[in-house]
């Protein structure tokens, strides 16, 4: 099968290249960049005038595991939907249902370090689904530091994921975030032995808790430089909340230092996680000064009220999903922060993608346009659309190269070293995987909102995934399933 995409603008972060040039794609590769490509006979020919050309987005932070919420981010012009910062359990598990179902996205998860310690701690057992998980996170047994006996016995089952394609390790410490440091080192210990990079969302920053055992984003740099291991800090905007300054520095120094951290960030001033969630508890939210009305439930859509309310939901359904409004995009300073995150040197757009939910129990559909009633956060449509809209088109804070740069080639690299397959994503050259987004520079936008989180987003005029055309003219094609799993070789 081969494709043609005549006229465009390619845009190639690997060579810093943005120019004109065609890409022709033959048998899910690419087979040849440069100006007036000549088109074999049986080539299909798509005018691309006046329309960028480059990778398809990475997306190393996505809980959407379904057909349903990877069209979402197939329309946000995402080829590859990975789960890093949770993580399933067991890995073989996740990786035999993903492809007995079908995916539109290449997919890929690390090994869930929550998921072992719940196994080990709390005897609950795994069954490599995220609203499994999502249960679990409320479930306070786990959340306890280990014994001896016990962090060997979750730190070997963690190995055992890694030694059946994990890719790395997902470290929830802000849903256990009293446990042990050590516990967190001797991960970090492990991840640095087995060649793979950790994804953590980190415990309390001491501002807004200073009882933390220690600051969850200086325990990253700390991790790091000890242990050599590649660290990658998830939603560095939710977890910074107004400290992002502070937070930022702090990262900024240990990568001077040598340390090899990476960072993240979404475009939005709400987050999404389960209502049992530790830093969810009345007396954590008014440490970062916020309470129980900034939380709204996913599927009622109710606010909540008062922090009996609170109670009574975290008790009665710990894994029922909700929405932290942490940052206000209305007022300019909150938005200021935002932009700072993403405008951090080197940080990638990931979208914390959550599941969508109808009001029946489904959490998956295969009608497009998806039915209606369906709920998530908006995130799941929308980040790498809004990110362009708001850092390029708005801002100008990124040119889109650098675009490009932060949604697709830094992504992969930072898996260069645990999947080496990662090395043909993220970029144009001979050879790469034909992952490849096709948009309207002028009209790529978001419209999803948090009222109706389910609306795709606008401007990406085809997406092809291994060289299968996922979005044609910019509609999606609900026969296209072409997602292959991106797994992990540990040396």
């Amino acid at each position: 099968m081969q494709t043609l995409l005549r006229g465009g603008r390619a845009i190639d972060p690997a060579r810093n290249f943005d120019g004109a040039a065609d890409v022709l794609v033959t048998d899910g590769k690419i087979a040849a960049v440069g100006s007036e490509v000549e088109a074999p006979p049986g080539t299909t020919v798509i005018d691309a005038t006046g329309l960028i050309i480059g990778p398809g987005f990475i997306d190393l932070h996505s809980h959407a595991h379904s057909i349903a919420g990877h069209r979402l981010q197939a329309m946000d012009g995402v080829t590859t939907a990975l789960d890093l910062e949770a993580g399933l359990m067991p890995i073989a598990r996740a990786y035999a249902d993903a492809a007995a179902a079908g995916r539109p996205l290449h997919y890929g998860f690390s090994a869930s370090w929550s998921g072992a310690r719940a196994q080990v701690l709390a005897g609950i057992e795994p069954d490599a689904s995220f609203e499994s998980g999502l249960a679990v996170l409320g479930n306070p047994r786990w959340q306890r530091s280990s014994s001896p006996r016990e962090l060997a016995d979750w730190l070997s089952l963690l190995e055992d994921e890694l030694a059946s394609g994990a890719l790395g390790i997902g470290v929830l410490m802000g849903y256990a975030p009293l446990t042990e440091p050590a516990e967190f080192l001797a991960v970090a210990r492990l991840a640095a032995r087995a060649g793979v990079p950790t994804f953590t969302h980190v415990r309390e920053l001491v501002e807004t808790d200073p009882a933390t055992p220690v600051d969850g984003s200086t325990e990253i740099a700390i991790a790091a430089a000890e242990t050599g291991a590649a660290m990658h800090h998830c939603h560095v905007n939710s977890t910074s909340g107004r400290h992002v300054d502070r937070v930022l520095g702090t990262l900024e120094e240990s990568r001077r230092a040598g340390s090899r951290v990476t960072v993240e960030a979404y475009p939005y001033g709400a987050g999404s996680t389960a209502i049992g969630a530790a830093f969810l508890a009345p007396e954590r939210l008014r440490l970062k000064g916020l309470g129980p009305t900034s939380v709204i439930m996913v599927e009622s859509g109710e606010r909540i009220a008062d922090e009996g309310r609170l109670h009574q939901l975290r008790r009665q359904d710990p894994g029922a999903s909700c929405i932290l409004e942490f940052l206000d995009e209305r007022e300019p300073r909150d938005l200021a922060l935002m932009r700072q995150a993403l405008a951090f040197p080197d940080a990638v757009v990931a979208s914390d993608a959550m599941p969508v939910f109808w009001p029946d129990g489904r959490h998956d559909s295969t009608q497009w346009p998806l039915p209606p009633g369906g709920t998530t956060h908006p995130r799941t449509a929308g980040t790498f659309a809004k990110a362009l809209r708001m850092m390029v088109r708005e801002s100008g804070a990124w040119t889109w190269l650098e675009a490009f740069r932060r949604c697709s080639f830094l992504p992969a690299r930072i898996l260069d070293d645990v999947a080496p397959a990662a090395r043909a994503k993220g970029h144009l050259g001979v050879g790469a995987d034909a992952d490849l987004v096709v948009l309207d520079p002028g009209a790529v936008t978001d419209t999803a909102t948090y009222a109706d989180p389910t609306r795709p987003s606008r401007g990406v005029r085809h997406l092809y995934v291994a060289g299968v055309p996922v979005v044609s003219d910019g509609a999606l094609r609900a026969d296209a399933l072409p997602g292959r799993p991106l797994r992990g070789e540990p040396r």
